[in-house]
């Protein structure tokens, strides 16, 4: 888990995905020579911060968004969210202006609907905080800020160490409305006119999806992928024993909504980790439902 412990510590607010994208390719430049396969990196000003790999003859890509929630300094001590963050005076957030390191902490006004930062100093106007990493780990569970999305990253670099055919796709800007999404798609279109895609994300714990049950294939969200990809999807997870859960959920979206929404006929499912604690510092996965999401993937890859 020490990979994922340090995912989950990096700064990379929707639209601030610097950090993060040059810490994925250290790490692929350094961990690639290990690989079943070598992959073609693709990245550079074309894609902003997003990177897809590429892994000899691809029928299907999986995206997984390296940005988080958060908040921005907006005037005086006024914060305004990236994304949907969940709002509790108290929490801490982290980042850093051109003054240095920041520790504030969040406090929530809900009569005048307002959020303000609580430090020692004004923070430079436009400056992205995110909720301080606390890491922990048991033997059930992994708990931190930022499974959504560390985890679905984690669960692709692990996929990368065996995949012979396929496209990984790092995506940005999910969290607040997406965007890089069309580019992407639109680019494994003209190569290699990809119609497959898994959607490498987490999701929530509900009445219907519990810790500990297996990986939340979704059969639809605010979206809806078709039925006959989910059900390929279902019977090839059977035929191999990996414990999953359908999930049914009338809200929430992911980069497979922006499939959905392209000129292509792209088959899509989201596959993830069912979570607790939704956006918050303590968002919450059973390590079982992580095993299933590894095992899913790999197996998903070579039968699709």
């Amino acid at each position: 888990m020490q990979l994922l412990r340090r995912l989950c510590g990096i700064q990379a607010t929707s639209g601030n995905e610097a950090k993060i994208q040059e810490y994925l390719l250290d790490y692929i430049q350094a961990e690639k020579k290990n690989w079943k396969v070598q992959p073609e990196i693709i990245h550079g000003d074309s894609f902003q911060h997003c990177i897809i790999l590429v892994f000899g003859e691809p029928r299907t890509a999986v995206y997984a968004h390296i940005d988080n929630i958060g908040f921005q300094v907006r005037y005086e001590n006024q914060l305004v969210k990236i994304g949907g963050p969940r709002t509790v005076s108290g929490y801490k957030l982290v980042g850093n202006d051109s003054q240095g390191n920041i520790e504030c902490e969040l406090k929530v006004d809900d009569e005048n609907n307002a959020l303000t930062y609580v430090f020692n100093r004004a923070i430079d106007r436009g400056t992205p905080l995110s909720f301080k990493p606390n890491f922990r780990e048991d033997s059930q569970y992994v708990q931190s800020c930022y499974l959504d999305n560390r985890l679905g990253m984690y669960n692709v670099l692990k996929l990368a160490e065996t995949l012979e055919n396929g496209v990984v796709v790092f995506s940005c800007w999910e969290e607040h409305g997406g965007g890089s999404v069309p580019t992407l798609a639109k680019y494994l279109w003209d190569r290699f006119e990809l119609k497959q895609a898994l959607i490498s994300d987490i999701t929530w714990v509900t009445e219907g999806v519990h810790h500990g049950k297996g990986v939340a294939v979704s059969i639809r969200d605010s979206g809806i992928p078709r039925q006959v990809y989910v059900d390929k999807i279902a019977s090839i997870l059977q035929q191999h024993e990996i414990p999953f859960q359908l999930e049914v959920e009338s809200s929430g979206g992911s980069d497979g909504n922006e499939l959905q929404k392209q000129p292509y006929p792209i088959d899509w499912c989201f596959i993830g980790a069912p979570e607790d604690l939704v956006h918050t510092p303590d968002e919450k996965v059973h390590k079982s439902d992580i095993d299933s999401m590894l095992k899913a993937y790999r197996i998903l890859m070579d039968a699709l």
